[in-house]
């Protein structure tokens, strides 16, 4: 099963710019998107309910704006929506395929100043917890997002500068260490290696993407069981360079 996630900075927009080419090239099996922008009846027709796609929409309430969804090619059972009843920002599905539990997720970004990062430390706040529970399940669980943290030295170009920005503030990176701690691997981490990168997400300005100096905020996690069935990983590049601001991540499992 291969398994893939992609910000793609706005569904629609990305369409426009080689969505369905990259998608080709990577040919995933199951797909999580976030940050898609979009109400399913603001999108083309055969994009809605692409052919030969199980697809789930979770926007957000505010048009325009965050918004998740998962695209499979087999049956989706939605196990629930958000850490709560509520989920107004469509940042979080739950859902159940071909025996694997994928769990999409769009964490807060805190970089547009101190009331989104307030919101951003009480969903890391409760989403520590509430990711406890999900991993300790026997059954193989997956949870693939954009979680708006470059975790050590190794996952962003300039460490030393961005010290002090959301994204990689010491109390962001040790909270991500407490999220592993509790049982989750960092399956691409795994796949690559003790290397700087790779990247998933660069920058508009300068040469950021050119050269690529990026940061890696877009993780694919497993728990126990989903390690155990873990192959390799990948990121397609070429996806954060013409598509989105983020690449496509992948990995494969058994």
């Amino acid at each position: 099963m291969r398994i893939t996630t992609w910000n793609v900075n706005g569904i629609r927009a990305a369409l426009r710019k080689g969505f369905a080419e990259i998608l080709d090239e990577v040919q995933p099996d199951v797909l999580m998107l976030q940050e898609v922008r979009a109400l399913p009846d603001q999108m083309p027709n055969e994009w809605a309910a692409p052919d030969g796609w199980h697809v789930h929409w979770h926007p957000a309430e505010r048009k325009g704006y965050s918004g998740t969804a998962i695209w499979s090619r087999s049956p989706i059972e939605i196990l629930s929506t958000g850490l709560d009843a509520a989920d107004p920002e469509g940042r979080v599905i739950r859902a159940l395929i071909d025996g694997v539990e994928v769990v999409c997720v769009y964490l807060p970004s805190g970089s547009s100043g101190p009331e989104r990062q307030e919101v951003k430390e009480r969903w890391l706040a409760e989403f520590l917890p509430w990711s406890h529970g999900v991993q300790k399940q026997r059954r193989p669980v997956v949870v693939g997002g954009d979680l708006n943290i470059a975790h050590t030295e190794r996952d962003i170009f300039y460490a030393k500068s961005n010290e002090n920005t959301s994204g990689f503030l010491p109390h962001e990176r040790a909270w991500f260490s407490d999220l592993l701690g509790t049982g989750w691997s960092d399956l691409v981490r795994q796949h690559f290696g003790e290397v700087q990168g790779p990247y998933s997400w660069w920058s508009n300005r300068g040469k950021a993407r050119e050269l690529d100096r990026g940061w890696r905020i877009d993780y694919l996690l497993g728990n126990a069981a989903a390690e155990k069935r873990f192959q390799s990983a990948e990121i397609c590049r070429a996806g954060g360079l013409t598509v989105s601001d983020h690449a496509p991540v992948t990995i494969e499992l058994t």
